[in-house]
């Protein structure tokens, strides 16, 4: 899941990156509001923490400009004005949620997962895919009644893959997604980790595989793998 942090105190960003990246997060940060402002616009991301207080424009204008442009991004406000009228204003100008600071980082990450389930259709904190299972709070794969040992790198893209199941995902938005910049022709990245999640997860037994290449576009994560004459398994 890819999260954009816009926070102009580095101490509090620095807390909130490391600590979200330990939970296998991809973050971008933004120290002020017309920067975190642009990147959201630019960018896809899965959700926004966003501070009122920001230089050159406050998290409610960068608010209300996002949700004007119809992004639709579940942002949740972080702030040291913990009002009733401040919590009012950002939920009724399209925040999600509302964390006052100080605030502990284990109920930042669970509001976080609570706002990122909300815009899900898929509302547990375990996904599946046929009968593979990740658990996005301990971060653990299973499969064959097996634990399933992944790397960060793994676990993020796998989690990309079973939250978009079903759909046709290209390189470049998958590279955006889970390695944070823009996807090279020339680089075979993708297909490398792949290969390796294949080889933890799929099966032996001439099941089709969860993980299917779709020819000259990318790849899909299907329950119910079927015939397709573009679908070729590498």
């Amino acid at each position: 899941m890819r999260i954009l942090v816009v926070e102009d105190e580095r101490k509090v960003a620095s807390f909130i990156k490391n600590g979200l990246e330990e939970e296998r997060y991809i973050v971008e940060t933004a120290a002020d509001g017309k920067t975190g402002l642009e990147m959201a616009m630019n960018n896809q991301f899965d959700a926004i923490l966003l501070d009122v207080m920001l230089p050159g424009m406050d998290g409610f204008k960068v608010l209300n400009e996002l949700r004007n442009a119809g992004i639709s991004t579940p942002i949740m406000m972080l702030t040291a004005r913990g009002t009733t009228e401040d919590r009012v204003q950002g939920l009724d100008l399209g925040a999600d949620d509302y964390l006052p600071k100080p605030f502990s980082f284990e109920e930042l990450a669970a509001r976080l997962r609570s706002i990122l389930r909300r815009s899900s259709t898929e509302k547990s904190t375990k996904l599946k895919c046929g009968d593979l299972l990740l658990d996005t709070i301990s971060h653990v794969a299973y499969r064959f009644g097996k634990e399933i040992e992944l790397t960060t790198k793994e676990y993020a893209l796998l989690e990309y893959l079973i939250r978009n199941k079903n759909r046709i995902l290209s390189r470049s938005t998958i590279t955006q997604h889970v390695w944070k910049h823009n996807f090279d022709p020339e680089s075979n990245i993708i297909d490398v980790y792949i290969k390796r999640l294949r080889a933890k997860i799929e099966r032996e037994d001439g099941t089709k595989p969860l993980i299917q290449s779709i020819r000259g576009v990318g790849y899909r994560m299907r329950d119910l793998p079927q015939d397709d004459e573009s679908t070729v398994d590498i």
